[in-house]
């Protein structure tokens, strides 16, 4: 009975079960340089600059942010963030 409780717990807390949670992955990563365009990255929630990236797609994006473009580094500035995390936090900040 204890393994089950355990596993259910295990579950339960698991990031994967929860959706991706696009402005906390903001505010853990992407704040510091997209709050300001640092290094030409596109600001935050401003739709013209966000609009010709989007225009590429999810996958062009995700691409971007796992391999690093320009200034970012590969995975930006979240080691820890699942393709998930980067989607919703791209969601977020386009809008």
């Amino acid at each position: 009975m204890k393994k089950v409780i355990a596993s259910a717990a295990a579950l339960l807390l698991s990031t994967s079960v929860f959706a991706a949670d696009g402005k906390a992955v903001y505010e853990k990563a992407c704040q510091v340089c997209h709050a300001a365009g640092v290094a030409g990255a596109p600001v935050s929630h401003d739709a013209a600059a966000w609009a010709p990236r989007l225009a590429q797609g999810m996958d062009a994006l995700l691409a971007s942010v796992k391999n690093g473009k320009n200034a970012m580094p590969a995975g930006g500035m979240c080691g820890d963030c699942s393709d998930d995390d980067y989607k919703a936090a791209i969601e977020f900040m386009s809008k």
